[in-house]
C-alpha cells in the first residue's frame, strides 16, 4: 500500500468512526467515568506532570510538527509538563521558544522547570494572561516572529478565555492554531466542577462560540477531534484561515 493509498483509507475510516453513534456514546461514558479518577493527572512528559490527555498530546505533536512555529505561547503552567512537551518538540524542529504565563508559578515547580535540560527553550512570565501589562510583555517578547501558536489552559471561565482569545489571536497567522483546552466542560454532567468558577454555559467552549461569531479568521478544525474521540478540547482546535 502506497502512502497515498494509506492516507486515503485512513481518512475514510476516520470519517466512518466519527459517525459511529454507538462508539461516540461509549466514548462519552468513558470520559465521564475517567474524569472522576482525575485521569488527565496520571501522566508525565520527560519527568514533569503534564495534566493532559495522551490523545491530545498526540494531536499537538502532529500540529507542532506540521506548523513548525517559532513561538508557542501557553497560558497556564501548573507543574510545567506542557512547557516541557512544547520545548521538546521545538528542540526536535531545531528552533523556537515556549512562553508560559501563569498568575501563580509555584516556587517548587519553577525550580524543577529551571533544572530541566530543555529550559533553554522556555521563558516563564508570572501574572494574569489577560492583564494588559502581561499582554504587552508577551507581544514584546514575540516581536518579529513569523509563526506563533497559542495554547489556552489557565482560568476556564467564559470571560477569561474570551479575553485571552481576543488578546492573543492577532499573533496567530494563516495555517497556525489556537488550541483551547477544557472545552469539554460544556459537555459534562452538571455539577462536575462544584469547587470551580466554571460550569455549563460558563466555560472555554462558550467563549470559543462567542469569539468565532466576531472573528472570521478562525474556524474549528474537526479533523483532530474526529480521530481522537477522547479529547479535552472538542471544538477547541482553532485554525487560522487567513
Amino acid at each position: 500500500m502506497t502512502n497515498i493509498e494509506f492516507e486515503k483509507e485512513n481518512k475514510k475510516n476516520i470519517e466512518l468512526m466519527s459517525k459511529d453513534s454507538k462508539l461516540k456514546k461509549m466514548t462519552r461514558s468513558w470520559f465521564d467515568l475517567a474524569f472522576k479518577h482525575q485521569y488527565s493527572y496520571h501522566f508525565t512528559w520527560l519527568g514533569r506532570p503534564i495534566i493532559q490527555f495522551p490523545q491530545d498530546m498526540i494531536a499537538l505533536q502532529e500540529i507542532i510538527w506540521d506548523v513548525k512555529p517559532d513561538i508557542i505561547i501557553e497560558t497556564g503552567i501548573a507543574h510545567g509538563g506542557s512547557l516541557i512537551f512544547s520545548a521538546s518538540m521545538l528542540q526536535l524542529i531545531g528552533r523556537g521558544k515556549v512562553i508560559g504565563i501563569d498568575i501563580d508559578i509555584r516556587k517548587h515547580n519553577k525550580d524543577e522547570i529551571k533544572k530541566h535540560p530543555l529550559y533553554k527553550r522556555i521563558k516563564m512570565i508570572e501574572g494574569s494572561s489577560v492583564d494588559p501589562k502581561i499582554i504587552k510583555k508577551v507581544f514584546s517578547a514575540v516581536k518579529d516572529k513569523k509563526k506563533i501558536m497559542v495554547f489556552l489552559d489557565s482560568n476556564h471561565t467564559h470571560e477569561h478565555v474570551l479575553k485571552e482569545l481576543e488578546a492573543y489571536s492577532s499573533l496567530v497567522k494563516k495555517g497556525s492554531y489556537i488550541i483551547v483546552f477544557d472545552t469539554m466542560v460544556e459537555d459534562m454532567p452538571k455539577n462536575s466542577f462544584p469547587n470551580r468558577p466554571w460550569s455549563k454555559k460558563n466555560n472555554p467552549k462558550t467563549a470559543v462560540r462567542e469569539f468565532l461569531k466576531k472573528n472570521k479568521r478562525f474556524k474549528v478544525n474537526k479533523d483532530f477531534e474526529n480521530k481522537l474521540l477522547i479529547t479535552s478540547s472538542p471544538d477547541g482546535f482553532l485554525q487560522c484561515m487567513e
